[in-house]
């Protein structure tokens, strides 16, 4: 009889925030695969687990895929575990499911926190309907592409995102989205979890007043409002300010907008020299 796949959430940080079943999974499997075997053994030392480990990571995964598989097909139950999460969201594990589930391999999910949707839950925007995309390209080029790309959708979106890049990721997206509403989560669930919420433009103001930004950070995005492009004069005064703010001169403010916008420069021009010299 060929084993089980379980794919268990562990605590992004907090580690009472683990379920009563995911503790009984991981007591009864035969092997744990995780991506640090020492980060791992921190949380079954805490719940007093002791089960083989295996490290299955972004640099090994396939290789460990087809390790793994052989010994499901033999009989072993395994619990897929990440460092903190669930497996499979911006996490190793893809791979390892996709194989099992090929080979006929029963997979199970035991679910838990993510801190997508508890960022999500908190935020303040809309929740009935989300895109999530994980980190976002490394490169300003990459990055500024990839948001041109989705700045069109309605739907609530949300990002992670490393301490290192907050600043410069927060200014390619007012670039490319405008001033929209955000709300900006980090370390969630460990002592120093913080939330900030607002516009953009305020939440990039409230980091720059912070000496040292730490931990991985979530961003959940106010969806695209703006009907069929239609002109606004409300919406072109927060867009002309935003520009202004933010060092641009009239011409290039004009140009962006009316790359955004499709609407006629002339147009764009008249309304905006009215509300640049307020």
């Amino acid at each position: 009889m060929k084993g089980k796949l379980y794919v268990v959430s562990t605590p992004i940080g907090n580690l009472e925030d683990i379920s009563l079943r995911a503790i009984r999974i991981l007591k009864d499997v035969d092997l744990i695969a995780c991506e640090d075997t020492r980060i791992t053994r921190k949380l079954l030392s805490h719940y007093r687990i002791k089960k083989p480990l295996t490290s299955y990571h972004e640099h090994n995964e396939k290789e460990k895929a087809e390790d793994l598989l052989r010994q499901l097909e033999a009989g072993m139950n395994i619990a897929l575990v990440s460092d903190a999460g669930t497996p499979g969201i911006s996490d190793p594990g893809f791979r390892l499911v996709k194989t099992a589930s090929e080979n006929r391999i029963e997979v199970i999910s035991v679910p838990g926190p993510s801190a997508a949707v508890a960022a999500l839950s908190i935020s303040g925007l809309p929740t009935s309907s989300f895109s999530f995309f994980g980190f976002l390209p490394k490169t300003k080029k990459k990055k500024e592409q990839f948001l041109k790309d989705i700045k069109d959708l309605e739907q609530t979106l949300i990002f992670y995102e490393s301490s290192r890049r907050i600043t410069d990721t927060l200014a390619s997206i007012i670039e490319v989205f405008g001033d929209r509403q955000i709300s900006v989560s980090r370390e969630l669930t460990k002592m120093f979890e913080e939330t900030i919420m607002g516009k953009i433009s305020d939440v990039i103001e409230r980091f720059r007043q912070k000496k040292e930004l730490k931990g991985e950070f979530t961003f959940v995005i106010e969806g695209n409002k703006d009907e069929h492009n239609e002109f606004s004069i409300e919406k072109l005064e927060r867009d002309i300010r935003s520009y202004k703010d933010r060092g641009f001169s009239l011409k290039n403010s004009v140009e962006e907008l009316a790359i955004k916008s499709k609407l006629p420069k002339n147009q764009l021009y008249r309304e905006a020299l009215k509300i640049w010299n307020r």
